[in-house]
């Protein structure tokens, strides 16, 4: 081949690179290294996609802006996300030239997991229904299957359609009611009044908890996988706010009213107030709720290093307070700093700037390592927001768009 004599000129999306045939033997992208061992012109066409005898040229119908990056890994040994460019579209072109996840920067792989992930857990239940529209017409013409997408789309997505949004909105006052009568169940007055409408506060709670057990049970038939359906968060919280129900009305059938039985009473009063996990239950229609868990999830590891900044601050600062305040001066001991777990507590409302009142120090040491305590308790809390304010808005960026093309399917629904 006319291809083994002279430079070898790749053609990536109208970018023109040129080598010489020897470095293409052991070049890091492993497609462009294939071309040193074709023997013929259609060994050539299975590694790219088009070729020039004459000029010995190779074309590729690839994102010549990514390959441009990819190139400067090629020069400098380091691989970086392309700006402006989707990190999934960036990671095709990667897996196409033969590269792979570990070749990025370890601030590229965290954005590439954290897309990844969000990408599987929200495609993998739309992949499939688009798939199976654009299939054979036999798959199509299953009325079950295809009843049982449209249900579970509208449990599962709100806005997904006009029944999705009437059902959202119903579930939404039931929620209200419920907290609305279990607030209100901690009155006084409702507690004097309660004796003569008992029955119709357990109507309504029993309506209620009627409501999303039915809602629970048919988003768990509708689910494609059950096993996914039961690990999911808020289907956690789903049965953490609907059994206590069902373990008070069990535990009143067998006990009953017998005063000798004060554990079960308290145990009942516990798994009453659980029931303000009901609450939790918005987020599944109220972007700023699901916002809030998408971001605690991606921003862990800023909480845990939060978390261990005011550990150690309160290890020293505690120390130092009860040494300060009651270990040096025999005569003048705060009585509220005898020991190194109460003086953390005064660390930690220091440190937030919340400040009770309710001890704080009387020597001059120890008022001047409360100022110290207080100034570094700001400077240690800032540290790691910037982090978790971005990511906080990339998330709800990315739930308002998701939220904004299911509402377009949704107009587009009503006109039809």
């Amino acid at each position: 081949m006319n291809c083994a004599r002279g430079p070898c000129v790749l053609n990536v999306g109208g970018a023109r690179y040129s080598f010489s045939r020897d470095l293409l033997k052991d070049f890091p992208l492993r497609r462009v290294s294939r071309l040193h061992g074709c023997a013929s012109e259609q060994d050539v066409l299975q590694v790219c996609d088009d070729y020039d005898r004459e000029r010995n040229e190779y074309f590729f119908d690839r994102h010549s802006e990514a390959f441009g990056f990819l190139m400067l890994y090629v020069q400098h040994g380091k691989l970086r996300f392309a700006p402006q460019m989707c990190e999934l579209s960036f990671y095709n072109e990667m897996i196409y030239w033969g590269l792979e996840c570990s070749h990025l920067e370890y601030c590229c792989q965290r954005r590439l997991d954290d897309r990844m992930s969000d990408t599987y857990t929200y495609l993998s239940d739309e992949s499939k229904p688009d798939e199976a529209a654009g299939g054979n017409e036999e798959e199509a013409a299953r009325g079950g299957r295809k009843w049982l997408e449209r249900m579970r789309r509208t449990f599962e997505e709100p806005t997904s359609s006009l029944a999705a949004q009437i059902l959202a909105v119903v579930s939404i006052l039931f929620v209200i009611v419920s907290m609305v009568v279990l607030c209100a169940s901690t009155l006084p007055d409702w507690k004097t009044a309660e004796s003569r409408s008992v029955e119709e506060h357990r109507i309504i709670e029993a309506v209620c908890i009627g409501w999303f057990t039915a809602e629970c049970i048919v988003r768990f038939i509708v689910s494609k996988d059950k096993c996914e359906f039961v690990k999911r968060p808020l289907n956690i919280i789903d049965l953490l706010a609907i059994s206590p129900y069902y373990v008070s009305v069990f535990m009143t059938v067998f006990t009953g009213e017998n005063p000798q039985l004060q554990r079960a009473g308290v145990t009942l009063r516990v798994l009453r107030m659980m029931r303000i996990f009901w609450v939790i239950k918005l987020a599944r229609h109220f972007i700023g709720l699901q916002t809030l868990g998408l971001t605690l999830k991606r921003c862990y590891r800023e909480m845990v290093m939060l978390l261990v900044f005011i550990c150690v601050a309160m290890a020293i600062f505690g120390a130092l307070s009860q040494l300060l305040e009651h270990g040096l001066d025999l005569d003048l001991k705060n009585e509220d700093y005898t020991s190194i777990p109460a003086a953390c507590w005064w660390v930690i409302i220091s440190m937030t700037t919340v400040g009770y009142g309710d001890m704080y120090p009387i020597t001059v040491p120890g008022r001047i390592l409360g100022g110290i305590c207080v100034v570094s308790g700001i400077v240690l809390l800032a540290l790691p927001i910037t982090f978790i304010y971005h990511s906080f808005v990339q998330c709800y960026n990315e739930l308002k768009f998701r939220s904004a093309r299911y509402g377009r399917s949704l107009s587009t629904e009503f006109l039809n």
